[in-house]
């Protein structure tokens, strides 16, 4: 049994291990938990003392193996009670995040197989990021973003990079969503700015919103 704020670390610094692809700093933590450095040291020493990460000095954290597991089961209850918020409580995909949040540290392991069984095993949550199985695996899959994309190319949304309340209403108000098929008219070299079709409608999106969207 883990404290809510043990579960947090450890998922972010699992985040944080796939962005960095290795050890994390101590910096890192602080700002992805929006605490003090030293906060951060005292709960890493903690977590090492408990043998779910290895913590040196001046070199970063990484997860050991059953940290690792934590994490991903973690992240394996939110990804399944967003896809139960929005399938079958009707939420919108960009008002389940925080509700997750608090229903992730949920301990019941037979809530957990019984709302996976429920919902047919989903693979992914409603903003396109693969569910970890019950082991702690997750499918690897692979995408790009919309804007490595060339002119004349189409590709299937698959997933969002930011999950921002605010991006998620620019996608609904243009029709995008998981599943939604884009076909790039123009690619501006100059700001990686495009011109995309949606269904029967064209128009302009900027390089930061074709950088936040993954595609097959």
């Amino acid at each position: 049994m883990f404290s809510l704020a043990e579960e947090n670390y450890l998922k972010a610094i699992y985040h944080l291990e796939q962005e960095l692809q290795g050890a994390v700093s101590t910096n890192a933590i602080a700002e992805r938990m929006d605490t003090k450095a030293s906060s951060v040291t005292d709960m890493v020493q903690r977590l090492a003392e408990k043998e779910l990460l290895l913590y040196k000095k001046y070199q970063g954290t990484i997860l050991t193996p059953s940290g690792r597991k934590i994490a991903a089961n973690v992240i394996r209850k939110h990804r399944l009670w967003e896809v139960f918020l929005v399938e079958k409580l009707k939420f919108q995909w960009d008002e389940v995040h925080e509700i997750a949040e608090q229903l992730e540290h949920i301990q019941s392991d037979e809530l957990i197989i019984r709302l996976d069984k429920f919902l047919d095993s989903p693979g992914y949550d409603p903003h396109g990021d693969p569910i970890p199985d019950n082991d702690g695996n997750i499918k690897k899959t692979e995408k790009k973003l919309l804007w490595e994309l060339d002119e004349n190319q189409r590709g299937v949304c698959v997933g969002v990079k930011e999950s921002s309340t605010e991006f998620l209403h620019y996608l609904d108000k243009k029709n995008i969503n998981i599943g939604t098929k884009i076909l790039v008219l123009r690619k501006e070299f100059f700001d990686g700015s495009m011109i995309i079709q949606v269904e029967e409608e064209q128009f302009f999106i900027s390089k930061k919103i074709a950088e936040s969207l993954y595609l097959i």
